[in-house]
């Protein structure tokens, strides 16, 4: 696969610019918020949940269509999410009049399911994520229709890496960014681009202890899949780490670690009390890693944090806090 380059980033902000929307950042210091940050930090949020779709991954599939052959575009497209992956490929695909069939579990959101349906998505309903990436196979094999996967391949850590040069132009002096992993496609894209730019920063993923693929992979040394996955954070229920996303987070982070659910919900509180923000559980894992097991190592530091994603309805989201 190709290289995650300062040029191929610059080539892939020219490729999004009219079709993204370049997030904003926050200045975390907000009544209720500010307290609770490590101690003597400057902290800042990029606020990607107002990107197209709902999540940074509009950027990956966007420029993962834009490299389909002729060929592979008349054929369309299959995938497997939890959610904002269906989602943003679903607009990718509508955008590039791509056809896409994609799996997904049944607990998925009506929120998603609704949205890709409405972008002309054709949804397949699996029991679970595992099932969804065991039909997105069976649909690219029997329809010939071109995988575009989750996070897997350079196209979707490209994406992610230009997430990383907008929050890098906007804030060049950070000390340390922390980054939800699910299966990888973020942070590792996000981390080549900032150590690319400023290579002593310090990169941090916050992974669910009931989906943590990317903790049990640096901890093996190599890529890990789960027999199961358990966590309210279903952005990042991925039952596997893969070998190029893998590589390339293992060269660029600094440590993976984990957050419970009681720890995501209850930063869902905080984000919904004091940004007024009502966001899905993945949205809170960057946020919940500061406010929590890496507090005392930003001590005094400029974080930056990322906002990834909030696609979640109303009544899910009371629900997961009741």
């Amino acid at each position: 696969m190709s290289e995650i380059t300062l040029e191929n980033i610059n080539s892939a902000q020219q490729q999004l610019d009219d079709h993204i929307i370049r997030t904003p950042v926050l200045d975390l210091r907000q009544t209720g918020l500010e307290d609770l940050l490590p101690q003597g930090c400057t902290a800042t949020m990029k606020m990607e949940l107002f990107q197209k779709a709902g999540s940074f991954k509009a950027r990956g599939n966007l420029l993962s269509l834009n490299a389909l052959t002729p060929d592979q575009r008349r054929a369309g497209v299959t995938a497997a999410s939890g959610g904002n992956h269906a989602l943003a490929l679903a607009w990718a695909a509508k955008t590039a009049d791509i056809s896409a069939k994609i799996a997904v579990p049944k607990a998925t959101d009506q929120i998603r399911i609704d949205g890709c349906l409405a972008l002309g998505a054709d949804l397949i309903l699996c029991e679970t994520i595992i099932d969804a990436f065991a039909k997105m196979h069976e649909i690219a094999d029997t329809e010939g229709r071109s995988i575009i996967h989750p996070f897997e391949g350079y196209t979707m850590s490209l994406g992610a890496a230009t997430c990383a040069a907008e929050f890098f132009q906007d804030l060049p002096n950070l000390d340390a960014v922390v980054l939800p992993v699910g299966g990888g496609g973020l942070i590792s894209g996000m981390s080549a681009a900032f150590k690319l730019l400023n290579p002593k920063i310090e990169i941090f993923g916050i992974e669910p202890f009931g989906a943590d693929s990317m903790y049990q992979s640096f901890k093996a040394g190599s890529p890990q899949s789960l027999d199961k996955v358990d966590t309210i954070a279903d952005s990042l229920g991925s039952p596997t780490a893969l070998p190029y996303s893998y590589a390339l987070t293992r060269a660029n982070v600094t440590e993976i670690v984990r957050v419970s659910d009681d720890d995501l919900r209850q930063t869902m509180r905080v984000m919904n009390d004091a940004l007024k923000l009502m966001v899905e559980p993945a949205c809170a894992a960057s946020l919940t890693g500061a406010l929590g097991p890496l507090k005392s190592r930003l001590k005094g530091k400029n974080i930056g944090l990322l906002a990834c994603g909030a696609n979640i309805s109303r009544n899910p989201f009371n629900e997961l806090l009741a």
